[in-house]
């Protein structure tokens, strides 16, 4: 399974990024089919498993070994009758996770259509990048794996798409690994915007970095406002991962979170565990009280990228990509 791996040229007939009207990309072909893994796994009875899972989805062999030793972490040294029971085990556990994906995705159409409007995007801005062919929706344990970008393939995992009340993510279990402000979003809103968000990781893979936060700040502020060229019919909020009454009262009080990175001397601050507090998925921002999301550094990278795009109005999403976030910074002069 791949996370990111490429590198492409700039494109001159590119229209500026910083404008407002969406880009017509009706006329951009994309060839999308939807393989609906689940329901073949869940809909088996053979006593064969093993070789049954390999057998119908011949046309993704390298999805169903993966399945198998990374979803369902099958140690590849078990014996064949002991990896059949266990996933035995785990059909029979999720039957009713199944069930209730069936309720919601028995037509994925819609689903595959946001999707390939959403690759649409990605090829007018990034004409030389190869887009995956297909979707694999799959089942898979709720604590593990969610969205994957494969080689070839947008593999969508629905068990975190059921919509944010179901009672398997008010489980011990699922909330050790995604705690309520992430669970709130395992939406069936959510599944192409995750699916461009990986290819846009893909395209800029995220490295470590030991930059000063305003630094991170303003490269989380580039991811985000790519992601908003791609998903131009996407609200903001959904794209910062917060409820809607967050994303207004964040622009609301821009001007008081702005002055929590100035009057505290944060924005040349390298300390990790510092950092993370404000540019990391997160319950809250402790300082600006109970009400005030988390991960509100990115939320101010985002302000400065816009205030730079709009004084930089030739610039390519590109050429954004590819400036050098102290640069964006200066030129911006952001203060709101």
């Amino acid at each position: 399974m791949r996370i990111s791996i490429a590198v492409f040229v700039l494109c001159s007939f590119l229209i500026s990024c910083s404008s407002n009207n969406i880009p017509d990309v009706s006329n951009i072909k994309i060839t999308l089919t939807t393989e609906r893994f689940e329901k073949d796994i869940f809909d088996t009875t053979t006593s064969n498993l093993l070789s049954y899972l390999k057998h119908i989805n011949t046309n993704s062999p390298a999805f169903v070994d993966n399945y198998l030793s990374k979803i369902l972490m099958i140690d590849p040294a078990w014996p064949a009758d002991t990896a059949a029971a266990y996933v035995n085990g785990f059909i029979k556990a999720y039957r009713p996770v199944y069930d209730s994906a069936e309720k919601i995705y028995n037509d994925f159409g819609p689903y595959e259509k946001q999707i390939k409007r959403g690759l649409q995007f990605v090829k007018f801005y990034f004409p030389d990048y190869r887009i995956p062919n297909k979707i694999i929706t799959y089942i898979g344990p709720a604590d593990g794996y969610g969205d994957i970008l494969s080689d070839d393939a947008l593999i969508v995992g629905l068990q975190h798409h059921l919509g944010k009340t179901n009672p398997l993510y008010k489980t011990t279990m699922v909330q050790e690994t995604y705690p309520e402000y992430i669970s709130r979003r395992f939406e069936p809103d959510y599944i192409a915007m995750n699916c461009i968000k990986n290819i846009v990781n893909d395209i800029y893979p995220e490295k470590e970095s030991d930059k000063p936060l305003v630094n991170q700040m303003v490269e989380k502020g580039k991811r985000l406002y790519l992601l908003s060229k791609l998903l131009p019919e996407t609200k903001e909020y959904q794209l910062m991962g917060y409820t809607p009454e967050q994303m207004k009262d964040s622009y609301a009080h821009e001007a008081v979170i702005w002055d929590l990175f100035i009057k505290n001397s944060l924005l040349q601050m390298t300390d990790k565990n510092i950092l993370k507090n404000y540019i990391d998925e997160g319950p809250k921002t402790q300082e600006l009280g109970e009400g005030a999301p988390g991960n509100i550094g990115s939320f101010a990278g985002w302000q400065i990228v816009k205030k730079y795009m709009l004084k930089k109005p030739a610039t390519t999403v590109q050429q954004l990509m590819t400036t050098d976030c102290e640069i964006i910074f200066e030129e911006a002069k952001y203060k709101p």
